[in-house]
């Protein structure tokens, strides 16, 4: 009696569903600005005068997001290419003319996006589409940082733990790893401004860097508090809205209590980002060592956050 295989099953399905995995991915075919971060790749991309021809940009670059979106290392991304029929449609895979993109190729990629710092390019042009598309960067500015963590282990080939890497306190617990500092637009809600330091760096020596100076508002929580002249001096007309301290030896001030809570109404806009960065995309631990390398990754990061953020506005028009 003949053994069925695998293939000859696939052949007599008669039913399927739509997956979310599929779903997802459509939506982001839609959403994504294709063209323009294309030519913004492909510039620096190898045009196979030496040695074999180069896998396509528009494929490369559709498997580099594929590992943002699902948290994919590149192994992992090798193999996911082979096991998921909707991944190779949508990099626009064809096992039948020529086998996935490997491991390496995957790699080598990446380090050409970091080698030109193309990630942070790919930030600002996100942005400049989201703005071409009527949602822009106002005159409000929120501020935050959040930890990444990272192997805190020394079991590895080098013996150490990541020199870049430090450890903070929060509260009563300690944090191994790095700080993503961002700036995030106080009405639309996306990631204008990035900055990466280690975990021990506190917030408010990045604020500076974080804002684009035309601000009018700018806010943060009681990290900031305190940077008045710094806020003027990266934004002139900026008014200081970071919350301040409410607890004293005699007491509680309840009036700046009520004021840092109607603060926390409008700062609760940047935890959106954070929260789709490590909950959606899963991105919840550094998966390289040093801290360039996890920049590059996390400007890259947000902005798919960015276009995540607003899908549903950029969908009809990508439609």
């Amino acid at each position: 009696m003949a053994q069925t295989t695998l293939a000859s099953q696939a052949s007599f399905e008669r039913y399927t569903k739509k997956t979310r995995r599929e779903k997802f991915l459509e939506e982001m075919e839609r959403i994504v600005p294709w063209r323009e971060l294309e030519a913004l790749v492909a510039p620096h991309y190898p045009k196979g005068e030496n040695g074999r021809p180069p896998v396509g940009v528009k494929v490369m670059l559709r498997i580099y997001f594929v590992q943002h979106w699902f948290n994919l290392s590149d192994p992992a991304a090798e193999e996911a290419l082979y096991d998921s029929a909707a991944l190779r449609r949508f990099a626009g895979v064809d096992l039948g003319r020529a086998p996935a993109p490997d491991e390496t190729t995957i790699l080598n990629f990446r380090h050409l996006l970091e080698e030109h710092d193309l990630c942070g390019a790919m930030l600002d042009a996100v942005n400049l589409y989201l703005d071409s598309r009527g949602i822009r960067i106002g005159t409000g500015t929120i501020v935050d940082a959040s930890i990444i963590h990272a192997p805190s282990s020394t079991k590895n080939s080098s013996g150490t733990r990541d020199p870049e890497m430090h450890q903070t306190r929060k509260g009563n617990q300690w944090y191994f790893g790095m700080k993503a500092h961002i700036g995030v637009d106080s009405k639309e809600g996306h990631v204008h401004s990035l900055c990466s330091s280690a975990a021990s760096v506190a917030d408010k020596h990045m604020l500076p860097d974080l804002l684009h100076g035309k601000e009018r508002k700018v806010w943060g929580d009681g990290g900031y508090q305190g940077q008045g002249d710094a806020i003027r001096q990266a934004a002139p007309h900026a008014q200081d809205m970071t919350s301040r301290r409410t607890r004293y030896k005699d007491g509680v001030d309840q009036l700046q209590r009520r004021k840092n809570r109607t603060k926390a109404k409008i700062r609760a806009k940047v935890e959106h980002p954070f929260r789709i960065l490590k909950r959606v995309f899963g991105f919840v631990k550094v998966r390289f060592r040093g801290l360039q390398k996890n920049h590059q990754h996390l400007c890259a990061g947000f902005a798919l956050v960015n276009l995540y953020l607003h899908r549903k506005r950029l969908a009809p028009l990508g439609a």
